[in-house]
């Protein structure tokens, strides 16, 4: 309360005052504390509330691994939240083995926990029937297929962003535009319709050629993109699935005696930190990962503390971020 009445230059009263909900202060300074609240993420004292009610205080995020850097930023999202409301996090990782969900479904079901936050490789519907069951609350980041009716979950516009990327490659003059993909999510498919959506309609074939799968790791954009310059006539331009990804490309066309974006343009996916510190900066498309923790966590509080969502399902939108690695193909 204090941080909110310092932002909004109010007195701490005041903020009490608005997030009880009682009268006594004027319209434009409510608008004005609610605006903070609503822009820096504090958690409302409801949740807080309905946790110290014979809760744990505690509230546990389940990630595949914990040292890829899009997770990273998904933790810091999740865990500056939960601070903000006072509660812990207990974070685990699964490494994708089923053996460590068996181990961490077991554990939540001994000791118990107030909510929990799942980015995995998919949904594991059965573990999400089982937390159901125990009336346990949960929110998905980052939702990989189908989503249970009434789950909070939150995601990005993938297709927008894929739109987007090959549209300012297409304005640059590429039509020789490959991508590479990932592993088969929806985030995935909805990347690459965006890319074959833009191509079509700038009257561009969509070449199958230039459409390569993969994993979303450096390894995968490094053979995709060998592959790609293999081809009779490779592309002028490459729209890696994902930042990491674009590592790899980045390393197939030093090793290939290429230079980005002279030869060939690159543009990424994420907007990681890293993105802006390889050589060339990366162009790519800012997905708000660490916003995307924050706001699931928010969700996952308002539902434990019983309040409606205004909606289960929310994307964030994505936005194109222009740096070094693009530009015109060579004539």
């Amino acid at each position: 309360m204090a941080e909110i009445a310092a932002l909004a230059g109010v007195s701490k009263p005041t903020v009490s005052k608005v997030m009880n909900g009682q009268p006594g202060v004027a319209a434009t300074t409510r608008e004005r504390v609610e605006r903070v609240i609503a822009e820096r993420g504090y958690v409302r004292h409801g949740a807080a509330r309905a946790l110290s009610a014979g809760r744990s205080g505690s509230v546990n995020l389940v990630v595949k691994e914990v040292d890829n850097p899009y997770h990273a930023e998904i933790i810091r999202g999740v865990e500056e939240t939960l601070e903000r409301a006072g509660l812990s996090m207990v974070l685990t990782a699964t490494h994708d083995e089923e053996r460590r969900h068996r181990r961490w479904m077991a554990r939540v079901l001994e000791h118990g926990t107030d909510g929990a936050i799942l980015v995995l490789p998919d949904e594991h519907f059965t573990h999400l029937a089982e937390l159901h069951n125990r009336g346990i609350p949960v929110a998905l980041v980052d939702d990989r297929g189908e989503i249970p009716v009434g789950v909070a979950s939150v995601g990005a516009t993938n297709f927008a962003g894929g739109f987007a990327a090959t549209e300012h490659l297409l304005s640059l003059g590429h039509r020789r535009i490959a991508i590479i993909g990932g592993p088969s999510f929806k985030s995935t498919r909805e990347r690459v319709a965006g890319y074959r959506t833009a191509l079509q309609e700038a009257g561009v074939a969509v070449d199958p050629r230039l459409h390569q799968a993969g994993g979303f790791v450096a390894e995968t954009g490094y053979e995709a993109a060998k592959n790609l310059l293999r081809l009779d006539e490779p592309p002028t331009a490459i729209f890696a699935g994902n930042d990491l990804q674009a590592m790899g490309v980045y390393r197939a066309l030093y090793e290939a005696g290429l230079r980005t974006p002279d030869d060939v343009s690159v543009i990424g996916f994420d907007d990681l930190p890293l993105s802006r510190l390889l050589t060339p900066a990366l162009t790519t498309v800012r997905q708000p990962v660490r916003e995307m923790g924050a706001l699931a966590t928010r969700m996952l509080l308002q539902t434990i503390a019983g309040e409606k969502l205004e909606s289960s399902r929310v994307e964030l939108a994505t936005s194109l971020v222009v740096r070094e690695s693009s530009g015109p193909p060579k004539i």
